[in-house]
């Protein structure tokens, strides 16, 4: 038996978890990702309604195996369409991921319906409120992570083993993490799992844009950017012409109407899904580097289960280095 909480929870083989990946997270790559023997998410960022049940009929078509939804609840303008097609398919859904904003009034309507509940957070304080609230698991997203961060900055080497020690419910860690070696190092900051983004959107699944995914394939270390910084906000994106002209306008000191009509979803859309990468931007996080091929996100799962327990094996030799 696994002894692992996460996986416990949310009943899967290894403790791999799929972002919820804005415009791109579709059905499809959440089966896939459950398949391998993770935990994969349909995401309601980007999508309409009808879409979001579209995807959610895909993934279930697709595996036998639990997978979840995320919402992030400051990104619609309405919740309660999303809120209503989750409940309307939680005999399919095993959990419910919660990020960018206040999850207190949704967190209970959740859990009476059975659902697992993951938080997203950024810091201690949120941490220790998202368990308060009753969540059943966290996800502690550093600054490296792709697309909307918290302003507050802080790295997941600094943010896993301060909230893994003041909490009781298990810690899963995310952003910039893309291979065996994050995955090792997320556990031994304190962290029972790992969520990835950008790496599973280098997959053969994800309705990305195969020139989103060939960039991501191309890049190296210095690839990405912080956007929105002269609002109050954080965005982590690729670098391209099109965010260079809005770190251009943001060195003008704008207003939050001046930047809109650069950061509106809909360029994120525009480049990430159809492929127009001049009039839009694309998520990024910092691990990008890492990526040297597209791959079935089922084969992604089990290769980064495979590169954890080689690399934990190979360091075996610390208890040695370090015996006094």
């Amino acid at each position: 038996m696994n002894e692992n909480r996460v996986c416990q929870l949310l009943g899967i083989r290894y403790p791999i978890l799929q972002g919820g990946l804005a415009y791109v997270g579709n059905g499809a790559l959440a089966a896939a990702v459950s398949n391998g023997g993770g935990f994969g998410q349909v995401g309601t960022a980007g999508r309409t309604v009808e879409n979001f049940r579209e995807q959610l009929h895909i993934a279930a078509e697709s595996t036998d195996l639990p997978f979840g939804v995320n919402i992030p609840i400051s990104e619609h303008s309405a919740n309660t369409p999303y809120i209503e097609a989750i409940l309307e398919n939680k005999d399919k859904i095993k959990a419910v991921s919660i990020s960018a904003g206040n999850p207190k009034p949704y967190v209970p309507i959740f859990k009476d319906a059975g659902l697992t509940v993951m938080v997203v957070t950024a810091t201690v304080k949120h941490a220790l409120k998202a368990q308060e609230m009753g969540a059943d698991l966290l996800v502690c997203e550093g600054f490296e992570a792709g697309g909307h961060d918290s302003p507050l900055e802080l790295t997941l080497f600094g943010l896993i083993p301060q909230v893994a020690r003041v909490v009781e419910i298990p810690v899963v860690a995310a952003g910039g993490i893309a291979n065996g070696q994050g995955v090792l190092a997320a556990f031994a900051l304190g962290a029972e799992g790992v969520q990835l983004g950008t790496r599973f959107v280098a997959s053969k699944e994800c309705e990305a844009h195969d020139q989103y995914k060939q960039l991501l394939v191309q890049a190296h270390d210095d690839a990405t950017v912080v956007m929105e910084r002269s609002i109050g906000r954080a965005t982590r994106v690729l670098k391209s012409p099109f965010v260079e002209q809005i770190l251009k306008l943001e060195k003008t000191n704008p207003t939050v109407e001046q930047l809109l009509p650069y950061i509106r979803g809909i360029h994120n859309r525009t480049a990430a899904v159809e492929g127009r990468i001049e009039e839009g931007w694309m998520n990024c996080g910092q691990g990008v580097g890492l990526i040297d091929s597209i791959e079935s996100a089922a084969d992604i799962v089990r290769n980064l289960a495979r590169e954890t327990v080689e690399l934990y094996t190979s360091l075996a030799g610390l208890r040695q280095t370090f015996a006094e």
